[in-house]
């Protein structure tokens, strides 16, 4: 049952740089959705938190406790993605609902397994698209599939970073290298455009000079999708910040940047192109971790199926297995025809102004 005033309690598991940065913060702007509990295996995180939200910190090894107390409805889990299925399942077998970070695994049998106990125990479980809730990223899906730009037919996209050699990121191997930590944005967001799923997948991958990442650091991707369709996209851990794509239709084109970060001054804004005219679109900041917060608690509040689901998450895990094969081989992967899912709806629309993020507690918790 929710709060006495009918918010939905979160437990966030994970107190790395997401879940301080973003979700905590954002949860108090939502009215529907209220922070509960806090796990982590670091203790001084757990001390400074639990007293900055007034709300009570549990150690890893008491998590089955937490899911047991009655005090909670839901949890948040952003823990490394390789950490993903030993906090979920038991979460979903407790009763206890589930809003995951993506990406939702580090494999296609821990995707299935949290998939089908979401399936068996009717407790929801949601994927942690922020941008499906995201006024312009709704926008541009919309009017490309209203036909305003004909027939999607090619899509590219580069999507950049610095990370410290401090990072678990840089020592954790493929499971969280570039390709899985950041390949979900470019790589969502085509399958939302086209509304199809790639049938054949190539990619080619690199390790800068001095680079002290342990993967691949840089990664180029191409994929096939039905009817002749094609998608590139390049993700590092190496090369200054930057994040765009762009889309190209039988009628006109889309290029967006920002368009897959969020925060401070990020703005989702794109240009559209249509009978060699040119406008630009710029939709205000907006808190996307409360607004994915607050649809998901209405999705639990109203008893309805949240879009982005296991099998959204599985769909594109599915797919960086495949990247990592076609890089491990050399050799271009085929994948399994799919049918196309429900797109995200303009009712999962949600515009929360952007919340003020506290210090971070950082303690170098080789796992947060």
């Amino acid at each position: 049952m929710p709060s006495s005033d009918g918010k939905i309690r979160y437990a966030v598991v994970g107190g790395g740089s997401i879940s301080q940065g973003a979700f905590m913060p954002g949860v108090s702007q939502t009215g529907n959705s209220t922070l509960a509990a806090l796990v982590t295996g670091d203790s001084e995180k757990a001390r400074q938190l639990a007293s900055r939200y007034q709300l009570k910190a549990w150690a890893y090894t008491d998590y089955a406790a937490l899911l047991a107390s009655g005090e909670i409805d839901a949890v948040y889990v952003a823990t490394p993605n390789f950490r993903h299925r030993e906090f979920v399942i038991p979460a979903l077998e407790a009763g206890i609902h589930v809003l995951l970070e993506k990406p939702m695994a580090a494999s296609d049998d821990d995707c299935v397994a949290m998939r089908d106990a979401a399936q068996r125990t009717g407790t929801k479980l949601m994927i942690a698209y922020r941008l499906h809730c995201e006024p312009g990223t709704l926008e541009m899906i919309e009017r490309v599939h209203s036909g305003e730009f004909g027939q999607p037919r090619l899509f590219t996209s580069i999507f950049t970073q610095t990370v410290k050699p401090s990072n678990h990121r840089a020592h954790s191997g493929f499971a969280a290298g570039p390709v899985a930590d950041m390949g979900p944005y470019p790589l969502n967001m085509v399958r939302q455009l086209f509304n199809a799923e790639p049938i054949e997948v190539s990619a080619i991958g690199s390790h800068s000079p001095g680079s002290q990442i342990d993967t691949w650091d840089t990664v180029s991707v191409s994929l096939r999708f039905p009817e002749e369709r094609l998608a590139q996209f390049t993700v590092s851990y190496c090369l200054p910040d930057s994040e765009r794509f762009q889309l190209l239709g039988t009628e006109g084109e889309i290029e967006a940047s920002p368009c897959y970060g969020y925060g401070e001054d990020v703005a989702i804004s794109y240009r559209a192109t249509l009978d060699d005219t040119t406008r630009v679109h710029v939709h205000p900041v907006v808190d996307q971790f409360a607004g994915e917060t607050a649809y998901f608690s209405d999705c639990i509040l109203n008893d309805q199926a949240p879009e982005p689901d296991g099998d959204e998450g599985w769909r594109d895990v599915r797919v960086i297995m495949a990247i990592e094969r076609a890089l491990v081989t050399g050799q271009a992967q085929t994948l399994e025809p799919l049918p196309a899912r429900r797109l995200p709806q303009r009712d999962q629309r949600r515009a929360f102004a952007l919340a003020e993020v506290p210090p971070y507690v950082n303690t170098e918790s080789p796992t947060e």
